[in-house]
């Protein structure tokens, strides 16, 4: 299948690296097609550029690797998505002298006010959680990373959540879009853990069962 992922920045590009690797063509949208990152020989095949438009409408799948703050505006370009599955890969983080904080939460989150925006999609929230790093590469020694999905429409969480296993994740559904309003602070504990508590980036969450 073809994945169009719209933002080339660390997230953006990890994924597209880790998709390519196994095997599946990428559409990376960007406002400047013309300064395109830098793609390594081995999965240039695998990765072309588009402008956004044009990556959106060439693909089912579509990942928003944006910042959350140019997220709306770029959903807002699109007046019907045609019941696409947008995967919201954002997180409404605000920042100020005493550190990163979320921009809304508890009673809604950022992938739900992108779904209000984003009519005739099918929105799941995924590839949030976790630093890019690990975006690119899941596996380590004592077991998999972990990658929560979640969505109201149950046929594009389990199409997220067939990405999100073959790039190596534990990929877990908890459920409906809503619970994207545990997801973004759970993606701000792995922040605070890696940059305030000095931990740095090479760690991840995992599941645990009995």
């Amino acid at each position: 299948m073809t994945i169009s992922i719209i933002g080339a920045g660390n997230v953006g590009m990890a994924l597209a690296t880790a998709f390519a690797q196994h095997e599946q063509k990428v559409l990376l949208g960007l406002r400047d097609p013309a300064r395109p990152p830098v793609i390594s020989a081995a999965l240039a095949p695998m990765i072309k550029v588009h402008n956004i438009s044009d990556a959106i409408a060439a693909s089912e799948v579509v990942i928003l690797a944006t910042p959350y703050a140019a997220t709306a505006n770029i959903v807002q370009s699109i007046s019907d998505w045609q019941n696409k599955i947008v995967v919201d890969a954002t997180n409404p983080i605000g920042y100020d002298p005493e550190g990163f904080y979320l921009l809304v939460g508890t009673q809604t989150s950022g992938a739900e006010e992108i779904s209000k925006l984003a009519k005739g999609a099918r929105v799941v929230k995924a590839f949030n959680s976790t630093g890019y790093e690990n975006m690119q590469n899941s596996r380590y020694s004592g077991g998999l990373a972990l990658m929560p999905v979640c969505s109201d429409d149950a046929a594009a969480r389990a199409k997220v959540i067939g990405l999100a296993s073959l790039i190596g994740f534990e990929a877990l559904d908890v459920g409906e879009l809503s619970a994207a309003r545990y997801l973004e602070p759970y993606a701000m504990l792995w922040i605070h853990m890696a940059m305030k508590q000095g931990m740095g980036r090479q760690f991840a969450f995992a599941l645990l069962q009995r």
